[in-house]
């Protein structure tokens, strides 16, 4: 059993992220949520299940040991899989399936794509007194990856033909030394990357990098 990897961040697409763990890329189905918080080129360490099946071995991934909690008690309902337990994941924080169920509030899942009236009534009575969770304000992931400046600039470098790993950290140094001015503008940081990238790609990149920058 994988109960947890921890690792470089290879790619992430849609639910899917491939992380590097011993040179080897596991691929791990994760919410919507936790992927926007999955960085291309970062380190990551995520709780796991691994799902055994006749034709197929699958991996999912979550934030904390309460998703994983949570994940498990739900595939424990009858009809309830693991695409569907994950589908309640990504519409419900842990703390909030908790209320719905002690509320016997069985609309909550019904909202749920792929789960039925009877299937959502019978999360309700099957996990009744069986989901202890700790109560928190919401998943950081959205805020990590709100539309800022640093990711425009990072879209603009990539778009220039750069690797995303290696325009990511030259974005990450440029706001590192930049002043609160040149963080809050995309040209200014945009350059400063490019300065991080090599002085000569600034000087015959720059019309490129002013185009770049008026796009996004």
């Amino acid at each position: 059993m994988i109960s947890s990897v921890r690792g470089t961040v290879l790619s992430v697409a849609g639910h899917l992220a491939v992380v590097e763990v011993g040179g080897v890329g596991l691929a791990i189905q994760v919410t919507p949520q936790h992927a926007l918080g999955l960085r291309v080129g970062a380190e990551a360490t995520l709780r796991t299940s691994l799902i055994v099946r006749e034709d197929d071995l699958s991996l999912f991934g979550f934030v904390d040991a309460d998703e994983l909690a949570v994940f498990d008690a739900l595939r424990g309902v009858t009809g309830v899989g693991p695409k569907s337990a994950m589908g309640v994941l990504a519409a419900m924080e842990p703390a909030q399936i908790a209320q719905a169920v002690a509320l016997e509030d069985d609309s909550a899942f019904r909202k749920v794509s792929g789960i039925g009236p009877k299937t959502a009534k019978l999360i309700v009575l099957s996990l009744a007194g069986k989901l202890f969770v700790t109560a928190r304000t919401a998943r950081p992931a959205p805020v990590a990856k709100t539309t800022s400046v640093a990711d425009n600039v990072l879209i603009a470098l990539v778009g220039l033909g750069w690797n995303e790993r290696v325009a990511a950290q030259a974005v990450d140094d440029a706001v590192a030394v930049a002043s609160a001015a040149d963080r809050a503008a995309v040209p200014a940081l945009l350059r400063l990357a490019l300065t991080q990238l090599g002085p000569a790609l600034q000087t015959n990149s720059r019309a490129e990098a002013d185009s770049a920058a008026s796009t996004v």
